[in-house]
C-alpha cells in the first residue's frame, strides 16, 4: 500500500477547505450607512443610503444588508463618474464569519499547525485504565467541501456548506493519528493560541455590479433609496393658555425605530400620508419567503424628495359641518405604536426636518419639533343628533334602545377652545394636552388644520349651562303621497330647545341640531340646510350614532321622500337668562 506523506495529507485537508477560502469574509463586505430618512405617521419610512463603499476584486460592491422595500420603490444608483451601475443582484452566498471558539473542536480548528498536549480517554470503559497524554501537532480536520457534496447531490439541489468530520488529524512521534473528538478530554497548547475560528455560513448578499471606466478603484460612490415599513413618528401637542386669549403651542415627536440602527442622520418628519399603492407588497429584492401584511410639498433641501416624484398623492382637507376643516376618523391598529385618527386619510404633506438624529433599533426617542405663539377664544357648542323614527325603534334590540336613550336623554353644552392657526405650518392629528397656570386642564384631540384655518379642542362639559329639548308629533296624514302604486303617511313634528346660563358672565353658544326628514320652519333666525347623506357624513357625530344608522336596513324608498336636515343657531345668553329655539320638520313612512 502506498503511504500518505505528511505533506500529501495536509494538502488533502486543505483541499477540503478550499471552498471556505473562496467565500467572502463577512468583515470584508461593504456597510452602506443611512444618511437620511423621511418618516411618515403610518410607519413607512423613505430611506437614503449613500457613501464611498469598498469594492471587491471584481470591482463590485458587496454587502449583507438587504432591505424589504415596498414593491417598485427600490432604486439603487452610482454617483461615481468612473463607475456605471449595471445591475443589482440579491442572492444567497457563502461568507466567512469569525467567531469566538467555544468548544474543544472549535479551539482545535482555530489552531491548525499548533503544538499541543492531548489528554485522551481510554478506548474501553475499564475502570482500571487511566487517561494518558502525549505531545502532538494539529494537522487539520477532514472536511467534505461544498462542491463535493453538491457533485453527489441531485442536479436541482441547493448550494451546500462544507461538512466537517468528527475526527482530528494529529502528528505524533509515532506517525499521523486520526483521533475521534469524543476521546479528547482536554488540550494543552504549548504557545499562544488563537481564540477565533472562521465559520462558513449562508447570507443574503446584495451585489452592486459596476462597470468601470478603466481600472477599478478601491472605493465607489454608490447609494440606494427605498420605501419600507419600520420607523414611525407620533406627534403630540402641549397647549398652554391664559386668560388673555393667548396660547403657546408646542409640538413634540415620538420616534419609534424598528428598522435598523441610525447614527447622526437627518430625519424628515412628514405631516400627512401619501397613497402607497403597493404598500402591502414587498419587492422581490428583499428575498423574503414570508411577508407579513403591514398596514405634495417637500422641503427643497431634502435629498430624498426627488424619490417621490412619481408617487400618487391624493391630498385634501375634509370640512366639517361647521366648515372649519374638522375631520372625524376611524382609528386603526398597527405594530409601530398607537394609531391616531387622521392618519388613515390624506392630509396635505408638510415636512419638519431634524438633524443629528441617532437611534438604535428598538429604541424610542422624544424630541421637541416646533413652538408657536397663537391666539384662541373660548367656544361653547351644543350638538344634538337625530334619533331614529318610531318605526325604526321597534326594529332595535333592548340594548340599542337603552344606549340611544342614554345618549339623547340630556344633551350637554361643551366648552372648547378655538385656536387660530396663524403659523406657517399646518397642525396634524395628534393628542393635545391643555395647560393653564402650570396645571393640566384637559386632554383632547388636535385635528388636521391648514394654515389660516382654526381648530376646536374640547375641554369639558359646561355644567353651568343647562339644556332642555322637547320634540313632539303634531300631525299624522295617512295617504299623503302616492308613488309607484304605494301610499305614504306624512308625520309632522316640532321641537324646542331651551338653554339657561347660570354662569356669572355672558356666553355665546353655537347650536347644531340634526333631524331625520325635511325641515319646514326654523325660528330665532336660525340657518337651515338639507345634508347630502351620500357624500357628507358629518351628520353622524360619533360612533354610537353611526352604529344603528349603518346597522339598520333602510327601505329603498326612504331617500326618495326624506333627507337629513341641519339647523344652526348662534345665541348669546346673559347671566341667569334663558333662550328658546324652535323648529319643525316632517318625514314620510310607508
Amino acid at each position: 500500500m502506498k503511504k500518505i506523506t505528511i505533506i500529501t495529507l495536509i494538502a488533502l485537508l486543505a483541499a477540503g477547505s478550499a471552498t471556505a477560502r473562496q467565500a467572502a469574509p463577512l468583515k470584508g463586505l461593504a456597510e452602506m450607512k443611512i444618511k437620511e430618512v423621511t418618516v411618515f405617521k403610518d410607519g413607512h419610512v423613505f430611506v437614503l443610503h449613500s457613501g464611498k463603499m469598498p469594492v471587491n476584486s471584481s470591482g463590485n460592491v458587496v454587502m449583507d444588508y438587504l432591505p424589504a422595500p415596498v414593491l417598485g420603490t427600490y432604486w439603487p444608483y452610482s454617483a461615481d463618474k468612473n463607475a456605471e451601475l449595471r445591475a443589482v443582484i440579491a442572492g444567497k452566498r457563502k461568507v466567512l464569519v469569525e467567531k469566538t471558539a467555544l468548544t474543544i473542536l472549535e479551539m482545535i480548528e482555530a489552531n491548525i499547525g499548533a503544538k499541543v498536549i492531548i489528554t485522551e480517554r481510554p478506548a474501553t470503559t475499564n475502570s482500571q485504565e487511566k487517561p494518558y497524554f502525549y505531545e502532538a501537532t494539529i494537522l487539520g480536520i477532514p472536511t467534505r467541501s461544498g462542491e463535493e457534496l453538491e457533485a453527489s447531490a441531485p442536479s436541482s439541489s441547493d448550494e451546500r456548506l462544507p461538512e466537517k468530520g468528527n475526527i482530528v488529524m494529529l502528528k505524533t512521534d509515532k506517525g499521523v493519528k486520526a483521533l475521534d473528538f469524543g476521546r479528547i478530554l482536554d488540550v494543552t497548547f504549548a504557545a499562544d493560541l488563537n481564540t477565533k475560528v472562521s465559520v462558513e455560513e449562508f447570507r443574503n448578499l446584495l451585489t452592486l455590479d459596476l462597470k468601470w471606466r478603466g481600472k477599478p478603484r478601491p472605493e465607489a460612490e454608490v447609494g440606494m433609496i427605498y420605501l419600507q415599513r419600520g420607523i414611525r413618528w407620533i406627534p403630540s401637542y402641549n397647549i398652554a393658555i391664559n386668560d388673555k386669549g393667548k396660547a403657546v403651542l408646542k409640538l413634540e415627536a415620538t420616534l419609534i425605530n424598528e428598522l435598523t440602527d441610525i447614527s447622526d442622520i437627518t430625519a424628515h418628519l412628514v405631516i400627512g400620508v401619501p397613497s402607497f399603492a403597493f404598500k402591502d407588497s414587498v419587492d422581490p429584492i428583499s428575498l423574503r419567503q414570508d411577508v407579513a401584511r403591514l398596514s405634495s410639498s417637500f422641503r427643497q433641501d431634502s435629498q430624498t424628495a426627488f424619490g417621490f416624484s412619481n408617487a400618487i398623492m391624493s391630498q385634501q382637507a375634509l370640512p366639517s359641518a361647521g366648515g372649519r376643516g374638522h375631520r372625524r376618523e376611524t382609528a386603526g391598529t398597527i405594530d409601530l405604536g398607537p394609531e391616531l385618527g387622521g392618519t388613515k386619510k390624506s392630509e396635505d404633506l408638510y415636512m419638519f426636518t431634524v438633524k443629528h438624529v441617532s437611534l438604535r433599533k428598538g429604541e424610542r426617542l422624544v424630541m421637541p419639533i416646533a413652538e408657536y405663539d397663537l391666539s384662541y377664544e373660548d367656544v361653547y357648542a351644543l350638538d344634538i343628533p337625530f334619533t331614529p323614527p318610531t318605526e325604526v325603534l321597534r326594529n332595535l334590540n333592548h340594548s340599542q334602545r337603552r344606549d340611544l336613550m342614554r345618549m339623547n336623554a340630556g344633551p350637554k353644552v361643551k366648552h372648547k377652545i378655538r385656536i387660530a392657526n396663524t403659523s406657517k405650518h399646518p397642525f396634524t392629528t395628534a393628542p393635545a394636552m391643555i395647560m393653564k397656570d402650570g396645571r393640566i386642564v384637559a386632554q383632547g384631540m388636535m385635528t388636521y388644520t391648514p394654515t389660516g384655518s382654526d381648530v376646536d379642542i374640547e375641554l369639558t362639559t359646561a355644567v353651568d349651562i343647562t339644556v332642555r329639548k322637547v320634540d313632539s308629533e303634531t300631525k299624522r296624514t295617512p295617504n299623503a303621497v302616492s308613488w309607484n302604486g304605494d301610499r305614504y303617511t306624512r308625520i309632522d313634528l316640532e321641537g324646542k330647545i331651551t338653554l339657561t346660563n347660570y354662569k356669572e358672565k355672558p356666553v355665546t353658544i353655537e347650536i347644531i341640531r340634526h333631524v331625520l326628514g325635511n325641515l319646514d320652519t326654523v325660528g330665532q333666525q336660525g340657518e337651515k340646510e338639507m345634508v347630502n347623506p351620500f357624500e357628507d357624513s358629518s351628520f353622524l357625530p360619533d360612533a354610537r350614532t353611526s352604529t344603528w344608522w349603518y346597522g339598520h336596513s333602510w327601505p329603498w324608498w326612504w331617500y326618495r321622500f326624506n333627507g337629513i336636515g341641519r339647523i344652526k343657531w348662534t345665541t348669546t345668553l346673559e347671566p341667569t337668562k334663558s333662550a328658546e329655539h324652535t323648529y319643525s320638520w316632517h318625514y314620510f313612512w310607508r
